[in-house]
């Protein structure tokens, strides 16, 4: 059965209230793309995808935010593999930068709503209606018990409203109601992480302060 938009924001709440941890020093006011120098660390696969990127958020920025939404979506998932990090990077889970993963050519689905994230930053939308969201996602049919973990990033028009959930599994992009398929987490941004009740989940914190010293190390600003 579908949940209704009430009910995914009261359980999405419910989920996130338990603790809010600040992230020091990672509050975006502004953020721009590295130079493609940058880029051509990863290769000449990296310099190709960059470029693209570059010229697609240079036609976007005067467009309005769903469009900047569903292109952004697009080109991550079209342009980009989705892979496995044990097959991509050889160890279990790791959270690559946009250019790591485009000199791969290849990501998983963090690495995806991470880049879907930077992009929509850079494009002037407001980071707090931007949050990775950390889900189980079911498999195997509504009824199906079996859930796995994977990652989307919620895209929350008003601080009321229902979100929006750009997939790296989905072409489209769907309201949270009908996404019954994922139970969030927690979500967090570079302004703070929403952690539940599962104290296990804090070690994310770690990996994404990583990435975004990786980032501003690239030459991302923030």
């Amino acid at each position: 059965m579908k949940l209704s938009s009430l009910v995914f924001r009261r359980r999405l709440r419910r989920c996130l209230m338990p603790a809010v941890l600040l992230l020091a020093g990672l509050c975006v006011a502004a953020a721009s793309l590295p130079t493609e120098r940058s880029a051509a660390r990863y290769g000449p696969r990296a310099v190709a995808l960059y470029r693209e990127w570059n010229q697609l958020l240079g036609k976007l920025q005067s467009v309005d935010e769903r469009q900047k939404l569903a292109e952004v979506n697009q080109f991550f998932n079209r342009r980009i593999l989705y892979r496995e990090d044990i097959d991509n990077w050889g160890v279990q889970d790791y959270w690559a930068t946009p250019l790591e993963m485009f000199g791969k050519g290849a990501g998983d689905c963090e690495d995806f709503s991470i880049g879907k994230y930077i992009s929509l930053l850079v494009l002037g939308v407001s980071p707090d209606k931007l949050r990775i969201t950390y889900v189980k996602a079911r498999i195997g049919g509504p009824d199906s018990a079996i859930s796995q973990a994977h990652m989307v990033l919620a895209y929350y028009p008003t601080p009321s409203a229902e979100p929006l959930i750009l997939d790296s599994l989905v072409t489209s992009i769907e309201p949270a109601s009908q996404r019954a398929d994922l139970q969030p987490v927690f979500s967090f941004n570079a302004q703070g992480l929403w952690v539940g009740s599962r104290s296990s989940n804090v070690s994310k914190l770690t990996r994404w302060r990583q990435v975004m010293d990786k980032m501003k190390n690239e030459g991302f600003t923030f």
